[in-house]
């Protein structure tokens, strides 16, 4: 009987482990390189760049352009992202930009990338405020 606890126990947390790290669906991975390119793109219009990390975070430095729309706050924000634009989404070690393309995608959001490493990979100049 122990046995068989345990077994479900593993099983449990190997399933909720995938849950959370799986990739999104159509959420594009971008390196640093990546991520630039993309942000000074022009066609077929200005990506919209979101910092989803808390306020607090933001202001201790982030990405020349981007608009912070912190992740516990996205779903009541949502208007504020277009859905015809790609959306650019970083924060400070990528988990919680996948996190919000879950959120973006269920909202009709279509193109979605994000900073492959958060800010931790980005290897540009941060803004301040």
């Amino acid at each position: 009987m122990g046995t068989i606890i345990n077994i479900v126990f593993i099983a449990l947390v190997v399933w909720f482990a995938y849950t959370r790290f799986k990739p999104a669906k159509g959420l594009r991975n971008l390196n640093a390189e990546q991520f630039r390119t993309e942000m000074a793109t022009t066609t077929p219009g200005r990506p919209t760049v979101v910092d989803v990390r808390e306020p607090s975070e933001y202001k201790s430095g982030f990405i020349a352009g981007a608009k912070n729309i912190p992740l516990s706050q996205l779903k009541g924000r949502l208007s504020e992202i277009p859905k015809d634009q790609p959306v650019l989404l970083y924060c400070r070690s990528g988990m919680r930009s996948k996190s919000a393309a879950k959120v973006l995608q269920k909202s009709g959001h279509q193109k979605l990338s994000h900073l492959q490493g958060g800010l931790s990979a980005w290897n540009g100049k941060l803004a301040r405020k």
